[in-house]
């Protein structure tokens, strides 16, 4: 007979199975490779240490969740708050249903198998801080695969001269066709960089650096900007498919139909270079084809410039060239007209200052790494108060919500009714996540017990009911 550990259950008196009460996941850093030279393990140990030193051992802002049981979840749903922003998981499950009866292949084995691995991982708190605000991202991406199933009698006819005409309105000459009229390979390598290599790797590299540098709950943010400015690009290609550059430059200004394929145009060029079709069958693949206004790499840029920006305002000039630098590559390359380019752009910006407006988290002087915040501050710095005084404007309806650390009590007292709560890196960035110093049990704070859907921590007793009458988003 195999042997089992027992636990006792303080609460209940009762014994149950050690691997019933095991709860979270053992995580731990890793240990450093052994062929990093002496002094770069060193290094690495002691900025390990400084990131540990940082960190509340219960009540950190920057912490994640590693429990594992579904129970927590169930137990945080049911004390959630259902507000009109909820709305959103609505919209989210109706482009889901819809994406799982338009798209033909794969089966049903393998849709109802995918469907059922997304519901287990929302199920488990250690996953769900992660697609909670991934789930804008996959809708873009499954929405975006569907449209190549969709028939062609239900689609809008095809505007072939009409964003030939803006262009020359606009900008008095086709920027398009003149800045794609002399080729040469330099050029061809240089508009590729941007064009067909750093744009699908940059959203992943802008994700690692908000995550490490950017405030507890900018991730978040950026993650469901970024899935529904392209949930909405898409939606406007397919509503209002347009030609790009490339087929004018083939066909001229004849009417266009669903049955014709889509180019690499320039990207050819880089093919036949390094002897492979990758980017011609690529693009002939595409589910969009006529999917020129607005321009999503253009949308891409914009908001990683945006970004990154405001993380590391020194370096807003690069940031700003390698807008330019895509912008110019879309041209040269056939695929995009400059008005496209300015769509994309807008839709970007408009939902970044939407959200920094409201939801996006400031970043503060001084502060390098997300462990190094103690609070969390929340849209537009409000002009009639210090700028070292932590003051933050609830962007949902207008009330002020004061934040406070430890080393501002003597200074900038404040009443009762300020205490912040506790919130982990993966929620939205509402107003309402207001978090605790790493200090904050000395000034007769509380601990975190409860957890709101959205990884929100509420206090418990006085303080705690305090708090939740001001837990608002």
């Amino acid at each position: 007979m195999l042997a089992t550990d027992f636990t006792l259950d303080h609460d209940e008196h009762t014994t149950r199975p050690f691997f019933f009460a095991q709860t979270k996941l053992p995580l731990s850093w890793p240990s450093l490779p052994a062929i990093l030279p002496h002094r770069i393990r060193r290094k690495l140990r002691h900025a390990r240490a400084e990131i540990r030193a940082r960190q509340s051992p219960t009540t950190s802002i920057a912490s994640l969740h590693t429990s594992i049981n579904p129970a927590d979840t169930l137990r945080a749903l049911r004390r959630h708050r259902w507000r009109a922003h909820d709305a959103q998981y609505l919209l989210l499950a109706a482009v889901g249903i819809f994406n799982l009866c338009v798209i033909q292949t794969p089966g049903p084995t393998t849709k109802t198998f995918l469907t059922s691995l997304l519901l287990t991982g929302l199920a488990l708190p250690l996953t769900n801080q992660l697609l909670l605000p991934a789930l804008p991202v996959l809708a873009w991406l499954t929405f975006f695969y569907s449209c190549q199933f969709l028939p062609a009698t239900h689609r809008p006819q095809i505007w072939v001269r009409l964003l030939p005409a803006l262009e020359n309105m606009l900008y008095g000459a086709n920027l398009s066709a003149l800045l794609s009229a002399h080729k040469s390979t330099p050029l061809d390598l240089l508009a590729w960089l941007p064009y067909g290599a750093i744009h699908y790797a940059s959203p992943v590299v802008v994700s690692a650096i908000t995550f490490l540098f950017g405030p507890p709950g900018t991730l978040p943010v950026w993650a469901r900007i970024f899935g529904y400015m392209c949930l909405t690009g898409v939606v406007i290609q397919l509503c209002f498919p347009c030609a790009p550059p490339w087929y004018e430059n083939k066909y001229g200004l004849a009417p266009a139909n669903y049955s014709i394929h889509g180019e690499a145009a320039g990207l050819a060029a880089i093919d036949r270079l390094l002897g492979n079709d990758f980017y011609t069958a690529k693009f002939a693949a595409s589910p969009v084809v006529f999917g020129a206004f607005p321009s999503l790499h253009s949308a891409w840029a914009t908001l990683e410039m945006l970004f990154m920006s405001s993380l590391f305002p020194r370096w807003r000039p690069a940031f700003v060239f390698y807008l330019l630098w895509l912008w110019w590559s879309t041209m040269y390359l056939s695929h995009h007209y400059a008005v496209d380019l300015v769509a994309g752009s807008l839709i970007s910006g408009i939902a970044y200052f939407i959200a920094r407006g409201t939801v996006l988290p400031r970043v503060q002087a001084g502060k390098t790494f997300r462990w190094d915040y103690e609070f969390v501050e929340f849209g537009e710095a409000p002009e009639d108060c210090p700028e070292d005084h932590p003051e933050a404007l609830n962007g949902y309806d207008g009330a002020a919500y004061h934040y406070r650390s430890e080393r501002d009590l003597d200074e900038y007292p404040l009443p009762l009714d300020s205490l912040r709560g506790d919130c982990d890196e993966w929620t939205l960035g509402s107003s309402s996540c207001m978090s605790g110093s790493s200090r904050a049990a000395s000034v007769g704070l509380r601990s975190p017990v409860v957890e709101d859907w959205d990884g929100e921590t509420l206090g418990s007793g006085s303080e705690g009911e305090e708090q939740q009458r001001y837990h608002k988003i």
